[in-house]
Order: structure tokens, then C-alpha cells, then sequence
């Protein structure tokens, strides 16, 4: 796989250019051109605008990762629409809040995932004529027909479009962040593009590849794998992610970069050395993680294997953020860095003043002039800002030096006797255990505390749950931790709830603990 050339991004550009060249390598190893990925997205692109869908209007895409999901985003990103690629994980009711939420002209879904796209598309009402799908689904017409018949080439109007993400909380219903439409050209890659990639070490050209192991239904991964393309990055999805078949892509592809979150490199970390050693890494440039927090020593292991390429950071769907690179945090440990240029990040105690450098408080951001609302509910988007600043709920402290250090959730905190115990410090010393695969951590009921610390463990495949097990998980975390962190008990469960991309649903191991009272 050869560049682009720093001198030719942009899909379209590109494919009018070097339409043969490597756009995206899907799952089962086919290779399609960006001029391929070009033509499926101008074909959609006309379909729906033969639908009747304007500029502003909105669809809904839930798809496996695949050329098809991108060509179905860059076909609403040149026809002014906005695109909602959903978390096929999601039941019919929740799939079909979302049609009716965002006002979903046409919902475009796969045959993989046909049962919950009838059921939604039923209890949203869309009407037949606006459902399409990859293969066949019950009343859905083929994605074959979305433009057939309407000519070749582009639609007749481009304009950008944007993708309207529903943020994954753990309470009540999603909401969509839905951001105003610029009115470019869809030609022109957005200067906010290139300047992201670029804090990550990024430009156009030099052989970049992008290896994407996660579902594209997430913010971040669907961003970094539709600017891979956009700068001439060809992008190598991978379907269901797994340890060793990441690694044999990366010596495959000579891949640059990807997008990773904890739980990928502890799984990597766990083979055996003589499989991570048969494979060659050298290629990899920048290895970019955020999105759960990442354990001290998992962080210094994977160094270690791939050297300083490994670049953390923290950031928002509603924008703004702070990055740090490999060597920074070996002189920074447990930062998640300084904001990016143009972002403005600070820690503001309860009453909304500054907190001085070393001081906990609550972490809110800010990026340049960027804004943004959730779709439909003000109340949300106001309760989330002070002033101008916003915050996604987390608690941390800035350095003297301007480095941000996370702590938790707000929402996790536990207090008890008066305390406040950060639940993340606790789970990054217990999942360290040779016999523990997962772990979580959170308050529960005390009558006279308030609360005591629970920790819930998924036990190691070859660990076996129970008091003993327990006894060894206590002794091991009373040599790292102080007496009033310790849990004063522990669950098991076969498999902790997360999503693939490593966010835990707390709320659905603490819930029960809270049944019939309030939780503090």
C-alpha cells in the first residue's frame, strides 16, 4: 500500500485521482479503491435524494463494519445529512427510540442484525419505502436498489453533512449530539481533521495505514477511520477484534496507527511471549487509546513492547480535550496529558471556582468557538455546562505543570464515613491479579457508613470463584492499597458488562445492591 501524496486528500479527490488505489480493507480481506468507495457513496447518495431527503435531514445506518456502513456515511456526508451509525447491540424499542428521536428519513441496516431492524422500524412507523438493508430483511428492499436507476456520478447538490452521535449513558434515554451543518464542500477535507490527526503525529501521505479493531458505532472509531481515508490512510477493519489476528494484520498492512482502549492491550499482554514475539510491530507510529481508564502497569508493559508510539488521550463527543505522548507519560505517570492546541481544560470545585493545581475537583472542557446541544433537550445541555465550559462528569486534578490526572466518575464516587474513595484506583491494582480478567468496583448500602466498597470479578479462566479466591484477592490488594480502600467484599460473575470498546455498565452490577433504596 502506497500514499496518497501529501498534496491529494479528500475521498472524492483521491478517487478522481487514483481511483485503483487502496481505500479500505473490509473483514474477509477484500480490498476496495477509493474510486469503488466513491461510486457505492454517490450511488446512495442519489437514492436518497430521490427519496425525497434534503439537507438537515437525518438517517439512521446499523451495520456491521463493513465498506458498506462507510459508503453510507460518506453518502450522507456530500448530501448534507445528518447520519446515526447505532450500536447494534441495542434492542428493537431502543433502535426504534432512535429513528423517532432523530427524525430518520431512511434507516439503512444489514441482514446480521434483521430481527431488531424489523422490530424497530415497526414501532418507529418508517414507511417501507425507507428501508434499505445488506442482504435480505423482511420488508426491506435490497440496498442494491438505494439509487439504481438515477444516473452515475455525484448527487446533483453536495453539501457536508455530519454525523449526529447518541451519547451511550447509562441512565435514561440517549441523546443525540447534533451539531450545525457548515455548508462546505464536501471536497474539501475540514482543516479540523487534518489538525486532529496532526496532534497524534498524522499528516496525508508517508505510508500511513489505519488498523480500526472496534465497532464503528463508537465516536471515536468511526472519526478515525473516515479522516484515515479522507487524508489517504487506507483503513483495515477488522470485524470481531482479537488479540493475536491484531497483530497479524499489523505485520500483514505494515499498519502506522489505530485506535485502541485498555481492555485490547490487556488482552494482548496475555498471550504468550512467544506469540507476540512472532510477529513484527515495527511499523506501528502512533497507537492512540482513550475512552476507559488504563492501568498504571498495563501502561508501562506496553511501552515497553512497542516503545514511546503509545499516545493517550482524553476527550469528548461534545469536544475538547488533553493528549499525552509515550514519553510524557513515563515522566507523567497516570496523566492522560495537556490540553490540545485550542482546548481549554480546568478543575472547578463545588461551589464552580478554580480549583488550585493538586486539588480534586470536577474536570470541564472546552474547545475554540465549537458548540453543540443535545437533540431535544436543553435541560441536559445546560445542567452539563458553566459558562462556556461543559463536563462529561469526571473528577481529576491539574499539576503544577498543567497535566490533567483523572480520577473517576462522579457518578462512581463512594463515600463512606465521610470519605471519598475513587473506585478507579481500586479496580487498577485488583485487575492486576494473575486470577482476575475483569473487575468493578462501586458502593453499596451501609447503615451506618452510608456506603461500603463492593468490588464484583470476572475470575480468570483458569481461577476459581469463591472464599478462597477472595481471601487471596484481600491479602494481595492490602500490600497496594490503604485500609479504608479495601473492599469489604467481593462477588463473582461470569462476564462484567461491557461494550466492545471497554465501557463498563456499572449501573447494571450496582443497581441491585440499591433495589428499594437511594443511592447516595
Amino acid at each position: 500500500m502506497s500514499s496518497a501524496g501529501a498534496e491529494t486528500i479528500g475521498l472524492w479527490n483521491i478517487a478522481g485521482e487514483s481511483p485503483e488505489r487502496v481505500a479500505v480493507v473490509t473483514p474477509d480481506g477484500t480490498e476496495v479503491s477509493y474510486g469503488g468507495l466513491a461510486a457505492k457513496a454517490n450511488a446512495y447518495a442519489r437514492g436518497l435524494r430521490a427519496l425525497g431527503l434534503e439537507a438537515g435531514d437525518s438517517i439512521v445506518v446499523l451495520q456491521p463494519n463493513g465498506d458498506e456502513l462507510l459508503a453510507a456515511y460518506f453518502a450522507a456526508i456530500q448530501s448534507g445529512l445528518y447520519v446515526v451509525v447505532v450500536n447494534w447491540h441495542l434492542v428493537g424499542p431502543e433502535v426504534a427510540y432512535i429513528l423517532s428521536d432523530s427524525g430518520a428519513k431512511a434507516f439503512l441496516a444489514h441482514e446480521r442484525f434483521a430481527g431488531v431492524a424489523v422490530a424497530a422500524a415497526e414501532e418507529a412507523g418508517l414507511p417501507a419505502s425507507a428501508r434499505f438493508a445488506v442482504g435480505r430483511v423482511e420488508g426491506f428492499r435490497r440496498i442494491e436498489e438505494l439509487g439504481a436507476g438515477e444516473g452515475d456520478g455525484r448527487p446533483a447538490e453536495r453539501t457536508a453533512g455530519s454525523p449526529m452521535l447518541y451519547t451511550s449513558g447509562t441512565t435514561g434515554r440517549p441523546k443525540g449530539v447534533r451539531r450545525p451543518l457548515t455548508g462546505a464542500d464536501p471536497d474539501e477535507v475540514p482543516a479540523a481533521s487534518t489538525w486532529f490527526f496532526g496532534i497524534f503525529g498524522l499528516a496525508p501521505g508517508d505510508d500511513h495505514v489505519h488498523l480500526c479493531g472496534s465497532p464503528l458505532y463508537h465516536t471515536a472509531v468511526l472519526n478515525f477511520v473516515a479522516i484515515s481515508i479522507q487524508l489517504g490512510h487506507p483503513a483495515v477493519l477488522m470485524d470481531r477484534w482479537d488479540a493475536e489476528e491484531m497483530l497479524r494484520l499489523i505485520q500483514r498492512y505494515r499498519v502506522t496507527h489505530s485506535h485502541m482502549v485498555p481492555t485490547q492491550f490487556r488482552r494482548l499482554l496475555a498471550l504468550p511471549p512467544e506469540v507476540r514475539d512472532a510477529y513484527d510491530v515495527s511499523s506501528l507510529r502512533s497507537m492512540i487509546h482513550g475512552a476507559a481508564p488504563c492501568p498504571l502497569e498495563v501502561k508501562r508493559r506496553m511501552l515497553d513492547w512497542w516503545g514511546p508510539v503509545v499516545t493517550e488521550y482524553y476527550a469528548a463527543t461534545e469536544g475538547g480535550g488533553t493528549t499525552i505522548t509515550g514519553a510524557e507519560w513515563l515522566r507523567k505517570p497516570g496523566s492522560v496529558g495537556r490540553p490540545w492546541p485550542g482546548s481549554t481544560v480546568k478543575v472547578l470545585d463545588d461551589e464552580g471556582a478554580e480549583a488550585p493545581a493538586g486539588q480534586i475537583g470536577t474536570v470541564y472542557l472546552k474547545m475554540g468557538g465549537s458548540t453543540f446541544e443535545y437533540h431535544k433537550d436543553r435541560a441536559k445541555t445546560e445542567k452539563a455546562r458553566v459558562g462556556d465550559l461543559f463536563t462529561l462528569g469526571d473528577v481529576g486534578h491539574l499539576d503544577e505543570d498543567g497535566y490533567l490526572f483523572l480520577h473517576d466518575r462522579k457518578a462512581d464516587l463512594i463515600i463512606s464515613g465521610g470519605v471519598n474513595i475513587y473506585p478507579a484506583e481500586i479496580e487498577g491494582e485488583l485487575v492486576m491479579h494473575p486470577k482476575v480478567a475483569d473487575v468493578a468496583v462501586f458502593g453499596v448500602p451501609h447503615d451506618d457508613w452510608g456506603e461500603e466498597i463492593k468490588a464484583v470479578v470476572q475470575p480468570a479462566p483458569d481461577a476459581v470463584a469463591g472464599a478462597e479466591l477472595t481471601g487471596e484477592l484481600l491479602e494481595y490488594a492490602k500490600g497496594r492499597l490503604a485500609k479504608f480502600k479495601l473492599p469489604k467484599s467481593i462477588d463473582y460473575v461470569d462476564e462484567l458488562p461491557r461494550d466492545p470498546n471497554g465501557k463498563l455498565y456499572k449501573r447494571k452490577l450496582r443497581d441491585p445492591y440499591w433495589a428499594g433504596r437511594a443511592a447516595i
